[in-house]
């Protein structure tokens, strides 16, 4: 299956999206701070990333478009509490594949993230 990193500020949040992933037989790796996961995509493979939007240092997009840097190919789920129809735009155009509200929804994650990966559910 895929190699999954989740960036959120919230700890609970990477828990929750991880342990939900694990089930579907990925590998997830969790962070709240901005450098640990671009460090860590810089140095592993990774076939996508959920990342929230408010973060700690700097904003998702901003990672968004780091790791896009990094690898042309990622795919990239964006997490917010906080919809807006500009924040949206923004992550598309930067290469975002999908777009969630939390409160993290079990059913829609799993279904986007088959979506993005084209995994037969």
């Amino acid at each position: 299956m895929a190699n999954i990193i989740t960036l959120d500020d919230v700890l609970d949040a990477t828990v929750l999206i991880g342990k939900i992933l694990r089930k579907k037989g990925h590998t997830v790796h969790t962070f709240t701070e901005e450098e640990d996961a671009i460090k860590h995509a810089q140095n592993n493979p990774v076939d996508l990333a959920i990342l929230d939007i408010k973060l700690k240092k700097m904003s998702g997009v901003e990672v968004l478009a780091i790791l896009k840097e990094i690898n042309s190919s990622i795919h990239v789920i964006m997490l917010t509490g906080y919809p807006t129809v500009e924040t949206a735009r923004e992550a598309i155009s930067l290469g975002a594949n999908e777009y969630c509200v939390k409160p993290i929804d079990r059913d829609e994650l799993e279904e986007k993230v088959a979506k993005v990966l084209n995994i037969q559910q």
